[in-house]
């Protein structure tokens, strides 16, 4: 407007703008070419590079340093010392960010190769297999979680990083409820609330003899898959499978993260929200019910993805999703699964 040749009062009512605003604009435009703020140089970063790369290096060789500890110990350009503020900020411009860290199990070097080899024997599993496979399992659930105080930097993608995650193996406090529930693709049982601690006989008489026996029954090509819990590996509840001819599905020890049902329990614990033990167990209940056969399918179908996610060095991230209709079983999955581990092995020795 001020370039059509109106005045700067003209234009200060059009855009209802005080004078003196137009006629600064006006001056800055004949000065610079622009109307906007000439770059600033800000204030000075009170870090140097060199500390920068300490603080970035700092938290990456202990991933659960506290802010605070760092600033303690690094001295400012301009202050005797740093907030913890600031060493916040220049984690987060290195791509650092504070988080809870996963609780993870305790592996040992046996655990690993059980897991390696079980994943390589059922890694051409189809999905006609895996949808008779029935998985059963409890879980105690707490009232008071964990408070959550500890932290650790990671970067993206970074989430189950071995430096990156927690191990851990107690339950938390504040009353508790054990639940006994069993999934399959298309199938589930009811939600049961058990009143006590599990052991061999309350396991084989509470939970078999009521629940996984009818459903067997009910379903005669369902394959049992239980963990290697004290209760379910005991004696008596082998003898009672092998007397009942129940097919049991062998099991890793220390693989919750194969079991699809730990999913489950996961959608139950996000779900559920009580303020004592009886509204606790009337949530679950509830919720049991609400999660959708369509979600629990979905997770018995991931479990092809888990296995070959779990082959060394992850060499087989190759789903075989196709069954040839000209082929009887799964020849070709598993001549294709042989060569590929044949020739990892071969590379292995040479």
């Amino acid at each position: 407007m001020l370039q059509g040749g109106m005045r700067t009062a003209d234009v200060a009512r059009e855009i209802n703008c005080n004078v003196r605003t137009v006629r600064r604009l006006r001056q800055r435009y004949r000065q610079t070419g622009r109307t906007a703020n000439r770059p600033r140089s800000g204030r000075p970063r009170v870090t140097t590079p060199a500390q920068d790369r300490y603080i970035r290096t700092s938290h990456l060789r202990d991933r659960y340093r506290m802010a605070t500890t760092t600033a303690r110990v690094t001295p400012g350009t301009h202050n005797p010392s740093i907030s913890a503020q600031t060493v916040r900020n220049r984690l987060r411009e290195a791509g650092l960010r504070t988080c809870r860290p996963v609780v993870r199990q305790v592996l040992t070097r046996h655990h690993r190769q059980q897991r390696r080899l079980w994943a390589q024997t059922h890694c051409c599993w189809t999905r006609q297999d895996w949808q008779k496979v029935f998985f059963p399992d409890e879980l105690r659930f707490c009232l008071t979680r964990g408070d959550g105080q500890i932290r650790v930097y990671r970067r993206r993608n970074e989430r189950y990083t071995e430096a990156c995650t927690l191990e851990r193996d107690r339950f938390g406090g504040g009353g508790s409820v054990m639940v006994w529930g069993g999934v399959s693709q298309h199938h589930r049982t009811e939600l049961v609330v058990i009143a006590a601690n599990l052991n061999a006989v309350r396991y084989r008489g509470d939970i078999f003899l009521r629940h996984v026996v009818p459903f067997l029954q009910a379903h005669p090509d369902m394959t049992l898959q239980h963990d290697n819990a004290t209760s379910h590996i005991a004696r008596s509840v082998r003898d009672f499978l092998q007397d009942r001819n129940v097919s049991v599905l062998p099991w890793p020890a220390k693989s919750p993260d194969l079991n699809p049902i730990e999913h489950v329990w996961d959608l139950l614990d996000r779900r559920t929200r009580a303020r004592n033990v009886r509204e606790l167990a009337s949530a679950l209940v509830e919720e049991w019910g609400n999660i959708s056969q369509q979600e629990l399918a979905n997770l018995v179908q991931s479990m092809r993805r888990r296995c070959t996610a779990h082959w060394p060095h992850q060499i087989l991230t190759v789903t075989f999703d196709f069954d040839p209709p000209f082929v009887q079983g799964h020849i070709i999955q598993f001549l294709l699964a042989k060569c590929l581990w044949n020739l990892f092995s071969l590379c292995l020795s040479s």
